[in-house]
């Protein structure tokens, strides 16, 4: 039984965001977060504060377990809508500018519980 939060409507490109989530997917929670805090990405500090919301949730449930026994057992990235833009080009042209959202899902599970 992992215990969720999910950001929605972030404003940074989903393929940059999945580099950051690749490097804490799986760790435990305390690592997780050093990791976060010492990367210099706008993701990083994203990524840092739905792990934190779902082991706030963690927490908040079940008064006898402490930060040491979560694990980020999910972290995923997923595409939201774009922003489209007119982007002007030369001789009168115009192109598309997208400017992409992610949707920030993250689920953390006591370590014990890798097996259930």
């Amino acid at each position: 039984m992992g215990y969720k939060a999910v950001a929605k409507y972030v404003r940074i490109s989903p393929f940059k965001a999945r580099v950051v989530a690749d490097l804490v997917r799986r760790k435990p929670y305390p690592e997780a977060i050093a990791i976060l805090n010492n990367l210099p990405n706008k993701g990083a500090g994203l990524i840092r504060k739905v792990i934190q919301s779902a082991a706030a949730n963690a927490l908040s449930n079940n008064r006898s377990m402490d930060e040491g026994m979560l694990y980020v057992s999910e972290l995923y990235i997923d595409e939201g809508p774009r922003l489209k833009r007119l982007w002007v080009r030369g001789r009168g042209r115009a192109d598309m500018l997208l400017k992409r959202m992610s949707h920030i899902t993250a689920v953390v599970d006591r370590i014990d519980q890798v097996g259930e």
